[in-house]
């Protein structure tokens, strides 16, 4: 039995008990339960979450654990002294110490990601690094594992972080089983982006969302602004117009994006060759891709295969494992 400590701050988001699922459900796996699951305060007792609800947890105490993990708040709390020295000592006496969003603050604050590299939710990640600057912050991952220390983006990222976890402990076919009764559509792998195009583009209307839709399933078609505003049901200049109202861009600009984060992915997920990538994804050629690729990054799709392959590399080495 894999006993996981999961520590909860005054005024934690509730949508930590999303990460709390993906043990829950290996827990119904054939084979029996793997997992225990204790919630943990400094104090014990009754801790308030930021909707007003409250939990029962146990006191830190000398219990040990294979797994302590920081739950995440709405914004940074900072690490009381009691809560630093259990971390510390977690980090000794644990096989991984990790954090969910902004738990990350409690664990640079004791010292435990010195010299590590980490994530964390992206709005706050100015302020780490200002905080933190012995720590190399990656603040565009999903989740980090850098030897016995695993760190995750937003709220959402902290099931990612979990799943990559029951993949370690019990294989690549659980963590699918519950991915798919998560209703997870796919692991994401501790590598990938925390930003979204679409969701950056924040169109209002399902006339232009449907545009967007349609072009995130169809970028190795030309893409016009006729084929967009066929989608979209309105002439051309309507949609023109609708467009840059809504997203605050033109059509062109946006579908480079959502090209240019299809790409990315293809090259961090996939071996296929650059210039394979650069037809499946609509740019026809290696060097458009390229262009698009500094404009968007500051380095070529190259640049990018290699970063992500070698951060591959170390977390699946001996050494993160351990």
């Amino acid at each position: 039995m894999l006993r996981i400590g999961y520590i909860l701050e005054p005024g934690f988001q509730v949508m930590a008990f999303g990460s709390l699922s993906v043990f829950e459900l290996a827990n119904l796996l054939p084979g029996g339960p793997r997992y225990e699951v204790t919630l943990l305060s400094e104090a014990g007792g009754r801790v308030r979450s930021s909707m007003g609800t409250t939990v029962e947890t146990g006191r830190f105490g000398t219990r040990r654990f294979d797994t302590v993990i920081v739950g995440g708040s709405i914004s940074p709390v900072a690490a009381t002294p009691s809560l630093r020295k259990f971390l510390q000592r977690s980090l000794k006496s644990s096989r991984r110490v990790a954090s969910v969003c902004t738990g990350a603050f409690a664990l640079a604050s004791a010292g435990i990601l010195n010299g590590r590299r980490a994530t964390t939710h992206w709005a706050y990640a100015r302020e780490f690094e200002t905080q933190f600057p012995e720590v190399t912050l990656d603040a565009d991952r999903i989740f980090v594992i850098d030897g016995p220390v695993w760190t995750s983006a937003g709220m959402s990222a902290g099931i990612d972080l979990a799943l990559g976890m029951v993949e370690r402990d019990l294989g690549a076919e659980s963590a699918r089983t519950i991915a798919r009764k998560l209703v997870v559509y796919h692991r994401r792998a501790g590598g990938q982006s925390q930003h979204s195009v679409l969701l950056e583009l924040d169109a209002k209307t399902d006339r232009i969302q449907n545009a967007l839709s349609y072009a995130k399933t169809h970028l190795n078609a030309g893409l016009s602004v006729e084929e967009l505003a066929e989608a979209a049901h309105l002439s051309p200049r309507q949609f023109s117009r609708a467009f840059r109202a809504e997203t605050g861009q033109s059509p062109a600009k946006a579908v480079e994006q959502l090209r240019v984060e299809a790409a990315r992915l293809m090259l961090e997920q996939s071996s296929l060759p650059v210039g394979v990538v650069a037809v499946e994804t609509g740019f026809a050629d290696r060097e458009r891709m390229r262009r698009a690729f500094l404009r968007a990054f500051g380095q070529p799709p190259q640049g990018m295969r290699r970063s992500a392959h070698a951060t591959k590399l170390r977390n699946s080495s001996p050494a993160s494992a351990r």
